[in-house]
């Protein structure tokens, strides 16, 4: 098991490790609900992690990442279907689940 991804949004690493399970790499969410803890730990020890169960998965998982990473810095768009603005990492809507239009 190897750590491939860590973020202090949990939207942000929810959205990695979808990405790492629909392209077939099998993963663990870790320090879920660690975020109460942020008082009495140090607030990074605390964000959530993706780790990837096959170490074989490892350099594909950290290539995926980092392509989703690179995504954020592109503007956010804006959804045909139902007009809600969208975070330039998500690939679908996070309200209708509507798919852009290229």
């Amino acid at each position: 098991m190897k750590l491939v991804y860590t973020h202090e949004n949990t939207a942000i690493v929810q959205n990695a490790k979808n990405l790492l399970e629909n392209n077939g790499i099998k993963v663990i969410l870790k320090n879920e609900f660690a975020s109460g803890g942020a008082g009495d730990l140090v607030p990074a020890e605390t964000w959530p992690e993706v780790y990837v169960l096959n170490k074989h998965d490892y350099t594909r998982a950290v290539e995926l990442v980092s392509a989703l990473s690179n995504k954020a810095n592109e503007p956010d768009w804006f959804c045909e279907s139902c007009k809600e603005p969208n975070g330039a990492m998500f690939e679908s809507c996070w309200n209708c689940q509507a798919v852009p239009v290229s």
